[in-house]
């Protein structure tokens, strides 16, 4: 069983991401502490906000008072209700938690059913709960769980070749649904230190990502836009605006996510047990598809990026059991674009200027204007967006 922590300010926002997915009949609440509960348990977000704010003091010096926890077993545990309910409240029970105002949901969107916490760091008092080694103290916890329960050890769950989450499929329709569950699931659960390393995450669910940068209006804007991808890569549907999803994937929270993320894995070291596996995937691989399969086993995907040469500009390595999508050049000079392209590319001419930014990614600034994120350059049928375009500049001009 793997724990997530998520420490943060906006008691809103952790309950508003459960609720939706309560309302749309993705997740369903187990049970709860000091927050009273409809005898059908049909909790609403307003009703739950009101709750925790009757243990909220009136200052409040602790800035991140929320604490926001996904349990996650193994898809082969078959757990009941009754039994996720007692895990997490033994895990709040030893983590400290356990007479703090919280909610429990299952979330059943996707085929690993798991469990999400939300309570309050601070007592009603203001005092914070004790959070030393919270991350050791944890694995702890869910080790204890495991064998207590008869679970599948982290260990063996880590050893995934893929990660439970469906990619998008747009042959099913429901784009946007799709699109959303995603992404907020991918930006609340990986870590990553830029929106191009986020982007590189979405494209292995078959998500498009795109950076609205310009102005509108006289004001800078800077948003973002979401669409599903074909398996060759290519756009299908309409895009998705990040403010129809939600603020989580939008651009200004995912910038402060990436901030947030660095001060994580730094904190926690999340580079070294990944660095380890790569290095030593390097070292018996002579080929690219040989380093590629190595590291898969250990449950980690790469994706590299290429010129028309075949020439590798940026490369992204996706630990799933770390939860970690970062460029090479993050776990050192030795796992950077120019590296791996020594070892595994071809040989190539001249570099196109700006192809050895690996941290940028490579990714072009869009141009000046609010519909610069359309390019419909070997993108295949665009029906559908051309369409799009035409109804927004349309409104646009009669503005």
């Amino acid at each position: 069983m793997v724990a997530k922590i998520n420490i943060g300010s906006s008691l809103f926002g952790a309950l508003s991401y459960n609720q939706e997915k309560v309302d749309a009949g993705e997740a369903k609440v187990l049970c709860s502490n000091k927050v009273l509960l409809p005898t059908d348990k049909s909790l609403t977000l307003a009703f739950c906000m009101r709750s925790f704010e009757n243990h909220l003091p009136k200052d409040i010096k602790t800035e991140k008072h929320v604490v926001h926890i996904s349990l996650n077993p193994h898809p082969d545990d078959n757990l009941s209700d009754e039994q996720l309910s007692a895990i997490a409240q033994e895990y709040l029970d030893k983590m400290g938690y356990g007479n703090q105002p919280f909610v429990v949901y299952k979330h059943e969107d996707i085929d690993r059913h798991h469990i999400h916490i939300v309570s309050l760091r601070v007592d009603e008092n203001g005092k914070k709960i004790n959070d030393k080694f919270e991350y050791r103290r944890s694995k702890e916890i869910t080790r204890e769980l495991e064998q207590k329960y008869g679970l599948h050890p982290a260990d063996k769950q880590s050893r995934c070749k893929t990660p439970q989450l469906p990619k998008v499929d747009y042959k099913n329709g429901n784009i946007k649904k799709q699109i959303a569950n995603l992404t907020k699931e991918l930006a609340g659960s990986y870590r990553f230190q830029s929106i191009g390393e986020y982007k590189t995450l979405l494209s292995l669910y078959n998500i498009g990502l795109e950076e609205v940068k310009g102005e509108f209006e006289g004001k800078p804007h800077h948003g973002i836009v979401y669409f599903a991808l074909d398996k060759k890569g290519r756009k299908k549907g309409l895009p998705v605006k990040a403010s129809l999803i939600g603020k989580q994937v939008g651009a200004e929270n995912l910038k402060k996510r990436c901030g947030y993320n660095a001060q994580n894995i730094k904190k926690n070291k999340l580079t070294e047990a990944t660095r380890t596996i790569i290095d030593s995937a390097m070292a018996i691989s002579k080929t690219r598809g040989q380093f590629t399969q190595q590291l898969q086993k250990h449950g980690i995907d790469l994706v590299f990026r290429e010129n028309q040469g075949g020439r590798i500009y940026g490369v992204t390595f996706i630990d799933h059991n770390q939860h970690t999508a970062l460029n090479g050049s993050r776990y050192g000079k030795a796992f950077s674009a120019n590296a791996l392209n020594e070892k595994f590319g071809q040989d190539t001419t001249k570099n196109t200027p700006g192809e050895n930014s690996e941290i940028r990614d490579n990714e072009k600034e869009p141009a000046n204007g609010i519909f610069s994120f359309i390019d419909f350059t070997g993108q295949g049928e665009n029906y559908e967006e051309e369409a799009f375009i035409r109804k927004m500049k349309r409104k646009r001009k009669r503005k």
